[in-house]
This record gives structure tokens, sequence and C-alpha cells, in this order.
């Protein structure tokens, strides 16, 4: 069985490092699926969620918030500033944060404001849509 080494790393510490089968996660220009053997590639990713079927066949799902993807032939590396791993998400937070984000939507008063907010917003809908992505799989 063919597999490939997977890193996902956030500004605070290294959530998953792991060999893998499959990988998928939110390309900048949609969904990609990487399997052993991929050509390279770097590229930007979008907040949601990073799927890993494992080398011994379990499941890890992880959120990001964004960042940059490397591929290599042999090895995958994710880097984000936010990385939460699947069963560490807490919907309630990831809620009134969306809440906060429309508030804030609603009070912008610059460009600047308004910015910010609405990729708050995304951001938190992509984790709020992770969440129950990992809460259906499990």
């Amino acid at each position: 069985m063919s597999t490939i080494r997977v890193d996902v790393v956030s500004a605070e510490e290294s959530i998953f490092s792991g060999d893998a089968k499959f990988v998928a996660l939110p390309g900048e220009a949609g969904e990609l699926g990487i399997l052993p053997g991929h050509i390279p590639l770097i590229t930007r990713i979008k907040p949601g969620a990073v799927r890993i079927e494992k080398a011994d066949g379990g499941e890890e799902f992880v959120f990001v918030a964004g960042g940059i993807l490397e591929v290599q032939p042999h090895h995958i590396t994710v880097l984000s500033d936010t990385a939460i791993r699947g069963h560490d998400l807490d919907e309630a937070k990831a809620i009134e944060a969306r809440r906060q984000a429309e508030e804030a939507l609603k009070n912008a008063h610059s460009d600047i404001d308004l910015a910010k907010a609405t990729s708050e917003l995304a951001v938190m809908a992509a984790q709020i849509a992770a969440l129950r992505k990992y809460r259906q799989k499990k």
C-alpha cells in the first residue's frame, strides 16, 4: 500500500503528522484530492476541513482558517495560522464568533472594517461547516 507523509502545522503547534493514503482539502480554486506520488504543487488553501485518510484506515479531520499547501511526491505540508483538530472544535464558540462577525459587518465604518468582518464571517462559516461535516462522519 502506497502512502504519503502528511504534516499539518499551525502557528502554535504541529496538529497532525503521519502517513496517509489520501488527503482532501479546500484549495483556492476548489477541492483538492491528493494521493501518494502527486506532482509537486504549492497553492493557497481556503478555510475549511482537511480530511486525512490515514494509512491504518482511520480518518483525521482538521479545520484550517486558510493557509499554504505544499505537495511533494512523498510529503504534504499544510501551513495555517489557525488549525484545530476536529474533535477540539466548539460549535457554541464558533456560532458566537459568527454572530459577532455579523454584528461587526453591520457596524463597519470603513472598507478595512468591512473586509475584516467579511473575512472573519467566512472563516466562522467554514469552521461551522467543517464541524458539522466532522460530526456526520462520526
